[in-house]
């Protein structure tokens, strides 16, 4: 994909705006199975993008390829136009200003909301004890920057509703610094008024100025979030889509390859 296309392609804004971060041409192979197939994957400042397709179609091997799980076969990777190598989870946080929050949350359910946002990073006096009115004072500061109500940061997380734990997995990595969120699936299995909380914290993020990338076969919810849609099928990126000038039955029609992609496809 040109530099030229991806510039068009950014839906925030009229003018032109270079990729914060872009893949090219990565593939990847476990064993026989081509999971990537020189793909291509563009992120701008402050969108919110949907990475969505069947299982199998490698929307999870290309998310651990961007957060350091994986190492690709092939391809490169950019962060605001340089390329860069990530060889594990700490350089794509280091480098990309990445985070990923995966649907288990990663979450310590016996300790409270401060102390999971700051877990590892907590501020200390003299660089040994923990610093506690510190680490209170800016988890509530993060939590009022997200418009994120929970009913303290000294209660246990194990106490909280699942919107809750995913808003206080979202702000554990706001408070590292970065900059790019990948959500696996943030809203599975909640009810319909704790997604509207995650949505609503997504839509915060990108007004600070974050970008936000959601994996979700949920094409409602997408629909609701996003600003433009990434279709992948069989390990290759087969459309992109701005929501405003798509809908669900092209974007399943890409999905499921009853409309043919924008790109070749493998053959079946």
């Amino acid at each position: 994909m040109t530099d030229a296309l991806n510039r068009q392609q950014h839906p925030s804004s009229t003018h032109s705006v270079a990729p914060i971060l872009e893949a090219r041409g990565i593939s990847k192979a476990f064993g026989h199975v081509q999971a990537l197939d020189q793909v291509d994957f563009e992120l701008y400042p402050a969108e919110v993008v949907a990475l969505i397709g069947d299982n199998g179609a490698g929307k999870s091997t290309l998310v651990k390829i961007l957060s350091g799980v994986y190492r690709k076969d092939a391809g490169q990777i950019l962060v605001e136009g340089k390329p860069v190598e990530f060889h594990g989870p700490v350089d794509a946080q280091r480098l990309g200003g990445i985070s990923t929050v995966y649907q288990d949350l990663a979450l310590v359910n016996v300790r409270d909301v401060g102390s999971n946002i700051y877990l590892n990073i907590e501020p200390t006096w003299f660089g040994i004890f923990i610093n506690f009115k510190k680490l209170y004072a800016d988890a509530e500061e993060i939590l009022r920057r997200l418009k994120i109500d929970l009913p303290s940061v000294r209660v246990n997380v194990g106490e909280l509703s699942g919107g809750q734990r995913q808003a206080v997995a979202i702000s554990r990595a706001l408070a590292r610094g970065r900059r790019i969120f990948l959500l696996d699936e943030p809203t599975a299995a909640l009810g319909v008024e704790q997604q509207d909380k995650v949505n609503q914290l997504i839509a915060d993020l990108k007004d600070h100025g974050n970008t936000v990338v959601v994996i979700s076969h949920n094409l409602e919810h997408v629909f609701k979030v996003a600003d433009r849609l990434i279709v992948f099928r069989r390990g290759r990126r087969v459309g992109t889509r701005l929501k405003t000038q798509t809908n669900k039955e092209e974007i399943v029609g890409l999905i499921t390859g009853a409309l043919k992609g924008d790109a070749t496809e493998p053959t079946a």
